[in-house]
């Protein structure tokens, strides 16, 4: 007998550019292209193998299917998963870790080359006529700087935090890392939290939203930082306290931040970020280029045919 398989928010996972169907393999597929969270008990309650991103299963969407055997995740993140219900359900949890690497660390040289040059700035201003009323052959007022000997700070230093530091070293800058667990790396040297936030010009955060970090970047950590440090975060929102992050911009004591992640996606209207200086803001895209997601695709599948086999992967619960 065929496996009844069902996929709740297929459309956070492809545009219509990823072949989804190389799933069909397993059992019959029902595709939804997002589901609201008083859908999602209704949909899967008849499913063996649920395919998610985004969606949260809980306590009462795991009673609601007597069937499930299996939640796969299109993320390397499960905290929108009940993971210790579903263990006592029986239902094992599987993620797909390490298939953004290259992506999300691109994607932080990516904020960290548009402020060391200001590339996008100077490109606008070239665009409304400043270089053409420009009496000098050089129109240079914004300043600009070298990445080389600049501190570049990693809380986290799993496989993205890792794949920046090599990235950081190739332009000779000096590495720092915080990490829950004992690590060695060459050229990198491993500090505590506050000697990150006193020494780094540049933090990117690389750790996952746990207990002990959520929020933790509030008020308090934001004014240990160095003064005109660049803050970035492609983790998870949650880890920072967006007024205080607000707030750290608005007083100038960072020079700028990027984010591609906020506590509450898709951005409220009201988001205290949205109009605050000196922040980039990308809704949620590090991990999104076509070869990552085909990448994510190939490990949801490899996991779904393990557990079929019996030698489950990536387990989490």
């Amino acid at each position: 007998m065929k496996l009844n398989i069902v996929l709740t928010d297929c459309s956070t996972v492809s545009a219509g550019d990823l072949d989804l169907s190389i799933l069909e393999r397993f059992g019959t597929v029902t595709y939804y292209a997002e589901t609201a969270p008083n859908e999602t008990a209704e949909r899967i309650k008849d499913a063996d193998i649920v395919i998610i991103n985004k969606t949260v299963i809980g306590k009462a969407e795991l009673d609601a299917a007597k069937h499930l055997k299996l939640v796969a995740l299109f993320a390397t993140g499960y905290n929108n998963v009940d993971t210790a219900y579903a263990r006592q359900k029986g239902v094992s949890v599987c993620n797909a870790g390490s298939y953004s690497t290259s992506s999300v660390a691109q994607q932080v040289f990516g904020y960290i080359l548009n402020h060391a040059t200001r590339i996008s700035e100077y490109d606008r201003d070239v665009k409304d006529g400043e270089w053409v009323r420009s009496r000098l052959f050089c129109f240079f007022s914004r300043p600009t700087y070298e990445l080389e000997g600049k501190t570049l700070g990693i809380l986290g230093y799993g496989a993205i935090g890792s794949r920046v530091a090599e990235i950081a070293k190739a332009f000779r800058m000096r590495v720092i890392a915080c990490t829950r667990s004992k690590k060695e790396a060459a050229g990198v040297k491993f500090v505590d939290f506050d000697t990150l936030l006193s020494q780094s010009d540049y933090i990117t955060v690389h750790c996952p939203l746990t207990e002990a970090t959520q929020r933790l970047f509030d008020r308090q950590v934001f004014s240990k930082m160095k003064k005109g440090a660049y803050f970035i975060n492609t983790a998870r929102g949650g880890v920072i306290d967006e007024g205080a992050l607000a707030e750290a911009l608005s007083l100038g004591h960072l020079a700028g931040a990027a984010i591609d992640v906020l506590t509450s996606e898709p951005m409220p209207a009201d988001c205290v970020l949205l109009n605050a200086p000196n922040i980039t803001i990308t809704p949620h895209i590090a991990w999104a280029p076509l070869e990552t997601r085909k990448r994510l695709l190939s490990i949801v599948a490899s996991n779904i045919e393990n557990f079929i086999n019996g030698c489950p992967t990536n387990v989490v619960n």
